[in-house]
């Protein structure tokens, strides 16, 4: 989810033109490429892609299901997973064999270490036309492509896997037990955008808890002192 979340940052910054929104781009890339440096992320994601080919191919015979869409489905995991499969060693390392990057990821941890005298080849490549900045970047994240498609494809089959539920916290506290014999994935809670609130949540394998916190400007947050209201859904796939 955070990767689908420094995608997404991506997707903003590269909709624009400016020079800090490129910046902003780079910056963000060097989240992605520092999260998979650290982590064997294609073969977790590889192992969620056999998972859920193996749960959803027991749904073939099950009534109520459409046999088109399922099949479509399973074509894309297949796929997705195939192109991972065939990917070389970790994902992102092709692009920090690029001098530029090198450069300017050993400056980025300092405060103001990308600054125009600081890293010369940044700021002449930031000054380039748009095109020629959109185009590389672009190809930066070419190598991210099939990974990006088996996140976003993954956590929508799960979040899709239950329907929500309407529940009442009673005094911003709701609390609820797991039957730890079901996959829970993912619990979502939803408020209306009105909604003054908003949720923390914390649980373990047994139980969880939904605490609704109201900001109190400056000073701490406050727990709901009234009832609220709100949707839960406890994705199982």
């Amino acid at each position: 989810m955070r990767l689908e979340q420094l995608f997404q940052q991506i997707d903003h910054y590269m909709k624009g033109s400016s020079i800090w929104e490129s910046r902003g781009m780079i910056s963000t890339l060097l989240e992605i490429i520092a999260i998979f440096s650290r982590n064997d992320l294609k073969s977790e994601i590889l192992k969620e892609i056999d998972r859920h080919l193996a749960v959803l191919g027991k749904m073939t015979s099950k009534e109520n299901i459409d046999p088109f869409k399922l099949r479509s489905v399973l074509s894309k995991l297949t796929t997705i997973g195939e192109d991972l499969y065939s990917t070389p060693g970790k994902i992102g390392n092709s692009l920090m064999e690029n001098e530029l990057f090198k450069c300017i990821s050993q400056r980025n941890s300092i405060p103001g270490g990308t600054c125009a005298f600081d890293l010369p080849a940044y700021h002449y490549w930031l000054q380039l036309d748009v095109v020629l900045r959109k185009r590389d970047m672009d190809n930066w994240m070419q190598p991210f492509s099939a990974i990006r498609t088996a996140i976003d494809l993954l956590l929508n089959f799960i979040r899709q896997s239950a329907n929500p539920t309407k529940e009442l916290g009673a005094a911003g506290f709701y609390q609820k037990s797991l039957d730890h014999s079901l996959p829970f994935q993912l619990l979502r809670v939803g408020l209306e955008r009105s909604s003054p609130y908003y949720a923390e949540i914390s649980g373990g394998k047994h139980r969880f808890t939904v605490r609704f916190m109201q900001s109190n400007g400056d000073e701490r947050p406050a727990q709901s002192v009234g009832d609220v209201g709100f949707l839960l859904t406890c994705c199982l796939l």
